[in-house]
């Protein structure tokens, strides 16, 4: 039995899919299971990794776990899952935790990586850079006016598609490599400016960048992450512009096919960048 936490996030949702496909036995830890919405074929089970006294029926008879970085939060399933004779975490983690300087956001994924690293199981980290899915966050903008405002719109990342996370996750889950680490990005180093551009292209919608001072987006930023996030993602972002994301071969090396490109990730989603309801900024970053 394999046991996947965050089952309705990103790359939980894809990687259900990827194991039930692959013949596994797939159990879904989420608080609520009625609106869960995962396939046919997932057991889910209520429960909340920030509540320690929900987790022991998620965890009878489970041998492998992907494990969602709840930050500070981690020690009660962690214990659990060793009691309960599981035997291979699969961490979700970031890129950030390779910087020289991994600041707040690369400090917190550390702290999620030792403390599985400590636990007595084996494991594996799977670290991408910026998720494809934080542009979500620019749907309701374009919407409105087709314009997204941000800030350094030519420093260049390589964000990554959250199928194709989800993917190397169920490679780590399915065969286990013991202290394995997986560094994930897209296959292209693209700035705010060309994603936007794609958008447009691809989805056939008026779409334009429109730079805004650093303050003004820090602010907007601020109603939905903590401040050492905020300034941490500016700061990667201001950095990528003389020095882009490097593009590694990752994703395909472990899938045998090529990282889903950002225009293949924006068909996947052409119903939310076109009607789809805007919930705030969904912000993964490296």
């Amino acid at each position: 039995m394999i046991l996947v936490t965050g089952a309705t996030g990103n790359v939980g949702r894809n990687l259900v899919r990827e194991l039930l496909d692959a013949g596994e036995k797939v159990r879904a830890l989420t608080r609520d299971p009625a609106t869960c919405n995962l396939p046919d074929g997932v057991e889910t089970v209520a429960g909340d990794l920030t509540r320690p006294e929900t987790l022991a029926t998620a965890l009878q008879g489970v041998d492998r776990a992907f494990l969602f970085p709840v930050h500070g939060a981690l020690d009660a399933f962690l214990a659990g899952a060793k009691e309960a004779g599981t035997q291979h975490i699969v961490l979700l983690s970031s890129d950030s935790v390779t910087f020289p300087e991994p600041g707040w956001i690369g400090e917190q994924h550390l702290a999620c990586e030792q403390a599985v690293a400590d636990s007595g199981m084996s494991w594996t980290f799977v670290r991408p850079t910026v998720f494809m899915a934080n542009d979500l966050g620019w749907a309701h903008q374009l919407r409105n006016d087709g314009t997204v405002r941000g800030a350094y719109g030519g420093g260049a990342m390589a964000p990554v598609d959250e199928r194709d996370i989800a993917a190397v996750a169920a490679h780590a889950l399915l065969a286990p490599d013991p202290g394995k680490t997986y560094e994930l990005t897209g296959p292209q180093a693209l700035s705010q400016i060309d994603r936007v551009r794609i958008i447009g292209e691809t989805l056939g919608l008026p779409a334009r960048f429109e730079e805004v001072p650093r303050e003004a987006v820090r602010q907007r930023l601020l109603n939905h992450m903590p401040p050492p996030a905020v300034d941490f993602l500016l700061d990667q972002l201001a950095a990528s512009r003389a020095t882009p994301t490097p593009v590694l071969p990752t994703i395909e090396q472990v899938t045998g096919r090529p990282a889903h490109t950002y225009a293949e990730w924006v068909t996947h989603h052409a119903a939310d960048f076109n009607g789809g309801q805007q919930t705030g900024p969904r912000v993964h970053s490296a």
